[in-house]
């Protein structure tokens, strides 16, 4: 779906005040949720951007006017992780753990900092919205595989659905 859960997402904006961000990549944008959110808290961050690969997503919620630049590319095929802060809400689900593992290793070679939020439970999803990006390639990831799989987690915080983690490289 473009948007998600709203589980985690206090704790993320926590995570980014105390962090002080000048940049931040929001990937996967969907319906701006984390542009909102940095509104709703009045951080206003030097540069946000975001990648959202459904270009339909980008004009129906009107990305151009909440991001600095948004860039329609799949987050497997990019290589810029210059950012103080990388967002990954609901993105990773969308992809093997191959490609996943992929992506974070490019990620903490750049960034300074990244937030994964990802469903925790066992969580199908097909095709919505006419896009295929939606569906859930691995649906099954557990708090313990993603402290697992990935490097650097440094905080997290399990919920009903959602975990949140957050990484220092």
């Amino acid at each position: 779906m473009p948007g998600s859960s709203p589980e985690g997402k206090e704790l993320s904006m926590t995570w980014i005040e105390r962090n002080k961000p000048e940049t931040i990549l929001d990937v996967g944008a969907g319906v701006g949720t984390y542009s909102l959110l940095l509104r709703k808290y009045n951080y206003v961050p030097k540069r946000l951007d975001a990648i959202e690969v459904w270009q339909p997503y980008i004009d129906e919620y009107k990305l151009d006017n909440k991001y600095n630049n948004i860039f329609n590319v799949d987050v497997r095929t990019w290589d810029n992780w210059n950012y103080d802060m990388v967002i990954l809400g609901d993105v990773l689900e969308h992809m093997t753990k191959t490609e996943a593992l992929a992506v974070w290793e490019k990620i903490s070679k750049q960034a300074k900092y990244a937030i994964i939020s990802i469903p925790i439970i066992d969580c199908p999803q097909g095709h919505a919205h006419d896009n295929p990006y939606e569906e859930h390639i691995k649906d099954d990831w557990t708090t313990q595989e993603v402290l697992e799989s990935f490097s650097h987690i440094v905080d997290h915080c399990e919920y009903k659905v959602v975990g949140v983690f957050l990484a220092r490289f």
